[in-house]
């Protein structure tokens, strides 16, 4: 890894771990004042539901402008919404502070993506350096909230408060205004790319042009039921482990493993990439993952289940890094910043409206109901992954 990507990892890193920070306190402080269950759960959609709207106009300014204008912005719109949150912590402005980090974060992944996957030069390189990428929201999701809850926890207490007191939130938030400001400190120096125009005279183009390209389709398809299988462990894991009598901190444990296996596997692809092929690292994973579903629910104790958490890390943790890759062979080199787009907009379409599909279904049929049918789709769906590829040299808009 050269240290051009590096100081884009970072890039990435910090506002990311601003969204994630800003994702555990807010929720916090309004449970601290009262607000129901209910009114947590729309504020933490709120996070996800403006990159569902913005991805795509998202991703075509990055087409438009390359990587530093559309990152700029996103930076003040981040650090004016944990702004915002510092000075009226109240929920209104955290509602709408959930919705300006979290559109903001979308929008400078984008442009962050779509600047590494055009500045590799084959597909080798592009699994490595997507592989790196996708370690920076691994490590900020850490961050983020650990930083977050020493503030909360501490900060009032310098000030002659209370641990959990309002000077430690603002605390916690001007620590993730500040946060996506180092982004801006990380991008700034890097070289664009020159532009990439559309050949003249052809039709007018749209977004969902792209859909009509059943290779570009199946990828989404593919992405999409992966990515509901991260909504369903962190959904469900906690609603088995209450019924087989675990501690709050024993579960945590065990979405941590998993977290934990996600970010290893993708530490280690960098270094064998060039033997990884895409679509059998992706129907490899789904198929792994439709079997540890079907086992989980039999799952008794702690440790099988932190067991099974970790693997499914690995299958799951894997995936991200080789979809990129192939979503940069198989569309044009114009349009991957609104194929990106398109991309976050399914993804994040989907964390907003499954927890409240899976709740219902649960209810219905029971957890582990609730896995078996997500593991049976995963599995039906390993056919569709392995004739995504391979890709040709050539055959897409990645240059070769």
């Amino acid at each position: 890894m050269n240290w051009a990507l590096a100081r884009l990892i970072l890039g990435q890193v910090c506002i990311h771990a601003c969204m994630a920070g800003m994702r555990m306190a807010a929720p916090l402080l309004a449970l601290r004042e009262g607000y129901s269950a209910a009114a947590v759960g729309v504020l933490l959609a709120l996070f996800a539901l403006t990159q569902v709207f913005l991805a795509l106009p998202a991703g075509r300014y990055a087409d438009r402008h390359g990587l530093k204008r559309p990152v700029g912005y996103a930076v003040a719109v981040a650090a004016a919404g944990a702004g915002l949150a510092l000075v009226f912590p109240v929920f209104a402005v955290l509602c709408l502070a959930a919705l300006l980090t979290g559109g903001a974060t979308g929008a400078a992944t984008i442009a962050l993506q779509r600047h590494v996957g055009r500045a590799a030069h084959d597909a080798t390189q592009l699994k490595q350096v997507f592989s790196w990428l996708a370690i920076g929201p691994a490590v900020s999701n850490f961050i983020g909230p650990f930083c977050a809850g020493l503030m909360i926890d501490h900060a009032g207490a310098l000030s002659g408060a209370a641990a959990g007191s309002t000077e430690g939130y603002r605390a916690a938030f001007a620590l993730m205004a500040i946060l996506p400001l180092l982004t801006w400190f990380w991008v700034r120096d890097t070289v664009e790319l020159p532009p990439v125009i559309a050949a003249a005279g052809g039709p007018p183009q749209r977004a969902w042009d792209l859909m009509n390209e059943p290779p570009f389709r199946r990828l989404l398809i593919v992405n999409w039921l992966l990515s509901s299988c991260w909504d369903v462990h962190t959904f469900v894991v906690p609603l088995l482990g209450h019924e087989r009598g675990l501690s709050a901190s024993v579960i945590g444990s065990i979405l941590g493993a998993f977290a934990v296996a996600a970010a290893v596997i993708r530490v280690l692809m960098p270094l064998v990439a060039e033997m990884l092929r895409e679509r059998v690292v992706v129907a490899g994973a789904m198929v792994v993952t439709a079997v540890l579903f079907g086992v989980y629910p039999f799952l008794g104790s702690a440790l099988a289940m932190g067991v099974c958490s970790v693997l499914l890390g690995f299958a799951l943790g894997s995936v991200q890094p080789m979809v990129m890759s192939l979503l940069h062979q198989i569309t044009p080199s114009h349009r991957h910043g609104e194929a990106l787009g398109l991309r976050l907009m399914a993804i994040n379409a989907s964390s907003v409206l499954m927890p409240m599909l899976f709740g219902t279904a649960g209810a219905v049929i029971g957890v582990g109901g609730l896995f078996w049918v997500v593991g049976a789709t995963v599995g039906a769906g390993a056919r569709m992954a392995w004739r995504m590829g391979p890709v040709s040299p050539g055959a897409g808009g990645h240059p070769h």
